[in-house]
């Protein structure tokens, strides 16, 4: 299985504060839990040519992770449009936090996923497990406990889900559905809420947990590609 992690990877070059936590980047942090777990992983950028996501990089891309906050307006349509089509042929992918904003995300979900409410001081966020048996929740005990994250809540303008995992709830009281899938096509989605740059989150052992257990659903095997089209009279009529 091949997993490219893509992050624009501003915030990183250019806050110190938050270049402590993720010296190398939100997705070198992901890439190495990862590699770790024994995936082929690679990692794209914004400031990459076309984004890091070539034809190339894609036609080799079984999932792909998706980070972006404050400069969804700067990755190309055209790219988006290559990221939709192959999420279409079956490649996997997983949206993380403000990810939920961005280009590939809400043309797939054909809604104005920028809106909810948010806010940043630090709350506690506790996750709880929805779906138990759901392969993404495996492992995972009824709830885990983020101590500071960046505060999302209801509503999110979202279809619904085809399956909820996850929901949180905020020291603030807001509630937000924090682990969405959904299938488009033949890939499969999943959208993860946690992960604020300002905060630890990708080295939480209980986010790898998730986030390398949601590599195993988002995968769909190669499979021929069908045909479109006019196609000839599959039974014959003498």
């Amino acid at each position: 299985m091949k997993i490219t992690v893509w992050n624009e990877y501003v915030h990183e070059k250019n806050e110190e504060s938050i270049r402590a936590i993720y010296p190398e980047g939100i997705h070198s942090c992901i890439a190495k839990f990862l590699t770790e777990a024994g995936y082929d992983v690679k990692t794209a950028t914004l400031d990459m040519p076309e984004a890091g996501l070539t034809d190339e990089v894609l036609a080799e891309t079984d999932v792909l992770f998706w980070w972006g906050h404050v400069a969804h307006g700067s990755v190309p349509d055209s790219v988006v449009d290559k990221v939709y089509n192959r999420v279409m042929e079956g490649m996997g992918l997983i949206v993380l936090h403000s990810g939920h904003a961005s280009k590939i995300f809400s043309k797939l979900m054909g809604t104005p996923s920028d809106r909810l409410k948010w806010r940043e001081s630090n709350d506690k966020e506790i996750l709880w497990v929805i779906d138990q048996s759901h392969p993404i929740a495996q492992g995972i005990d009824e709830k885990f406990i983020l101590e500071h994250e960046e505060t999302y809540g209801e509503h999110f303008a979202i279809p619904q889900p085809d399956e909820l995992v996850f929901v949180s709830w905020f020291s603030g009281g807001e509630v937000f559905r924090s682990g969405c899938t959904f299938k488009r096509g033949r890939g499969k989605i999943f959208y993860f809420r946690p992960g604020h740059e300002s905060c630890p989150t990708y080295h939480d052992p209980n986010v790898q947990k998730v986030l390398k257990n949601a590599v195993e659903w988002a995968y769909t095997p190669p499979a021929k590609a069908y045909k479109y089209g006019w196609v000839a009279p599959t039974v014959k009529n003498d």
